[in-house]
């Protein structure tokens, strides 16, 4: 299941319906663009803080998934923790698929 994210990241990079950095999430988070934001597990604990607060306050869902590593692989980059998903369509299936992997690891 957690494949299934990373190909769906894949495809929302191809098709320009990602934007990844903390930085630039940010600026696209406050200007209410981004739809889903994934931050990567391995992320520091200022960073998680300041993004959540972020999300929290601009009523934008947000999902802990993955490392840093696999979340730059799967998008082509390099180095990058926080991910922001500005198609509603593909933050659905993200947000489907992340319930479902754990609605599974609950079990």
């Amino acid at each position: 299941m957690e494949n299934k994210i990373y190909s769906l990241l894949g495809l929302a990079q191809k098709s320009r319906n990602l934007f990844s950095g903390e930085n630039t999430c940010e600026i696209y988070i406050k200007k209410n663009i981004i739809k889903l934001l994934i931050i990567a597990e391995d992320t520091s604990q200022n960073t998680l803080k300041k993004m959540i607060s972020l999300c929290n306050s601009n009523n934008i869902p947000y999902i802990i998934f993955g490392n840093r590593y696999e979340l730059s692989r799967a998008i082509g980059k390099h180095n990058r923790a926080i991910l922001g998903i500005k198609n509603e369509n593909f933050s659905r299936k993200i947000s489907e698929v992340y319930d479902t992997l754990n609605t599974i690891d609950n079990r």
